[in-house]
C-alpha cells in the first residue's frame, strides 16, 4: 500500500481493490496523504473512471468513514431527493417541508455550491440563525418532531466525502460520474433513507450536459441504490435556462417561499410537484406518481407546505419571523438593470453563463476559502419564448461592488439571445425512469 503507486495504478487505468481505495481515503482523512496527492488521484479517476465494483467500494468507504443513522424508531416511510445541480434550483427548500406535510419523513443531507451550480446549504445560510451543522442526536430529534430536517455533512456523517467534495469543486473534477454517485449515495445511505428520488439536470446549466453522461449517471445511481437495497426513481429535468426567476441564495429562499405562498411560477411548480409526486409514491402515500403530484399541489395550495417550512426553520434555530421581513433583508449596495438591445422573442437564457455570472456577483465560490455574498444574485424578468421590447429589463443584478457587475455582464451578454421568431418551449420534465 503506497499512495504514489495507487495513483499510478489508476493513472494507468487499472482496477483498484476495495482495500486500496479504503487505504487511500482513510489516510487522506488522517492527513497522511496530502491535498495534492488526492487531487492527482481525482484527476486519474476523471480520465479513467471507476467500474461498478470500484464505485460501490468508494461509496461504502465514504459511509464507513463516519457514523450511520439508525432511524428505525421513526415509523414513517423515509424518502429523500437529490439534485445533480442546477442554476436557480431551489426545489429542495420546498420539497422537504412539502413531502413531510404528507406524512413522510424527509432526512435531507445537502451540500454547498459546486462549480457554477448553487448549494442548498448556502441558501439555508441566508435564513438568520438557521443551523445546518447539527449533531446526529439533534438530526433524529428534529426529524421525529417536524418530519423533515435539512443538514450539512457533519464530522460524524461521511467525513471522507465532505473533504473530497471540497477539493472536487476547485480542481475541475466535479463531473466524474462514479464520484458523483458515491458522494450522493453515501450521504443518502448514511442518513437512513428508505428510498430516493434523483433529479438529473439536463442542458447547458447541468454539471453533466450530455445525454450520454446523464444516462451513465442514472444507470450508476440506480445500480448502486439496488446494491444497497433502496428503491429509487430518476427524473430528468431541463436545465437549459435557470429554474424559476431568481438566482442567488437569499433570492432563491424568497422564491421558494413565494411558491409555497401561492405565487404562480410555472416551471418551478412543475419540477417541484413532479419530484414530490415521485417521493410521495415511493413513500407509499399514493397509488402512482400522478396522484402524488396532485397531493403535492394541494399541500402547496392549502398552505400546509409553508407551515411545515416555518416549523422546520424554528426547529433548526432559525428566525421564523424572517419570512415577514424578506424585503428588509434584501438590501444591497449595487443594483443594475440589463436592458434588451432590440425587440423580439427570448430565444436563449443560457443557464451555464447565468451560473457563472452569479459566481462573479458573489453567489458562489472560485476557491474553498471564498466567502459567499448571500444577498447577491439575479432576478429574471423574462423567460425563454417570452416577447420583450427594446429597452425593457431582461434581468436585474444585485452585488456589493460595481466591478462584480462588470464581470457578470461579460457572461450575461453571451447568455442571452433575442430572435425575431418565437422558439418552441422546452419540456421541463424530460423523462422519469424507475429502477
Amino acid at each position: 500500500m503506497n499512495p504514489v503507486e495507487i495513483i499510478k495504478l489508476k493513472r494507468n487505468n487499472n482496477k483498484l481493490s476495495e482495500e486500496q481505495i479504503k487505504y487511500f481515503i482513510d489516510r487522506f482523512i488522517k492527513g497522511e496523504i496530502t491535498d495534492y496527492q488526492m487531487s492527482a488521484f481525482l484527476m486519474a479517476i476523471y480520465f479513467n473512471g471507476l467500474d461498478d465494483d470500484e464505485t460501490y467500494s468508494i461509496t461504502k468507504v465514504f459511509i464507513e468513514s463516519g457514523k450511520r443513522l439508525n432511524l428505525s424508531d421513526i415509523k414513517k416511510p423515509k424518502v429523500d431527493k437529490h439534485s445533480t445541480g442546477g442554476v436557480g434550483d431551489k426545489t429542495s427548500l420546498i420539497l422537504a417541508p412539502l413531502v413531510a406535510s404528507c406524512g413522510i419523513a424527509v432526512p435531507m443531507i445537502s451540500g454547498r455550491g459546486l462549480g457554477h451550480t448553487g448549494g442548498t446549504l448556502d441558501k439555508l445560510s441566508a435564513i438568520p440563525g438557521f443551523k445546518t451543522n447539527i449533531s446526529i442526536k439533534d438530526f433524529k430529534r428534529i426529524l421525529k418532531k417536524v418530519g423533515c430536517v435539512m443538514s450539512g455533512q457533519t464530522e460524524e456523517l461521511c467525513p471522507a466525502d465532505k473533504l473530497i467534495y471540497q477539493l472536487r469543486d476547485v480542481t475541475a473534477t466535479v463531473d466524474i460520474i462514479p464520484l458523483i454517485t458515491a458522494s450522493i449515495m453515501s450521504k443518502k445511505i448514511a442518513e437512513g433513507t428508505d428510498a430516493i428520488v434523483f433529479d438529473i439536470k439536463s442542458g447547458t446549466g447541468a454539471n453533466l450536459n450530455s445525454e450520454r453522461e446523464n444516462t451513465l449517471l442514472i444507470n450508476s445511481l440506480l445500480n448502486i441504490s439496488k446494491k444497497f437495497g433502496k428503491r429509487a426513481i430518476a427524473v430528468i429535468t431541463d436545465m437549459n435556462q435557470p429554474l424559476g426567476f431568481k438566482i442567488g441564495n437569499l433570492l432563491e429562499v424568497e422564491e421558494a417561499i413565494e411558491l409555497m405562498s401561492g405565487e404562480n411560477i410555472p416551471d418551478l411548480m412543475e419540477v417541484t410537484t413532479t419530484l414530490a409526486g415521485c417521493m410521495i409514491y415511493l413513500g407509499r402515500k399514493s397509488k402512482n406518481i400522478e396522484e402524488g403530484k396532485e397531493i403535492a399541489t394541494e399541500k402547496i395550495k392549502n398552505g400546509n407546505a409553508l407551515c411545515k417550512f416555518i416549523e422546520m426553520i424554528k426547529a433548526q434555530g432559525g428566525d421564523k419571523n424572517f419570512i415577514n421581513h424578506l424585503n428588509k433583508n434584501k438590501k444591497i449596495n449595487v443594483k443594475y438593470n440589463l436592458l434588451a438591445k432590440n425587440s423580439g422573442y427570448i430565444r436563449k437564457l443560457d443557464a451555464l453563463n447565468f451560473g457563472l455570472a452569479a459566481i462573479e456577483l458573489g453567489c458562489g465560490r472560485k476557491k474553498i476559502s471564498d466567502k459567499i455574498d448571500l444577498k447577491a444574485g439575479i432576478i429574471l424578468k423574462k423567460k425563454c419564448s417570452d416577447y420583450i421590447m427594446k429597452g425593457e429589463t431582461i434581468c436585474t443584478l444585485f452585488s456589493s461592488r460595481d466591478s462584480k457587475i462588470k464581470y457578470a455582464l461579460e457572461y450575461l451578454n453571451k447568455a442571452i439571445i433575442i430572435s425575431d421568431k418565437k422558439s418552441k418551449k422546452q419540456k421541463i420534465i424530460k423523462n422519469i425512469i424507475f429502477d
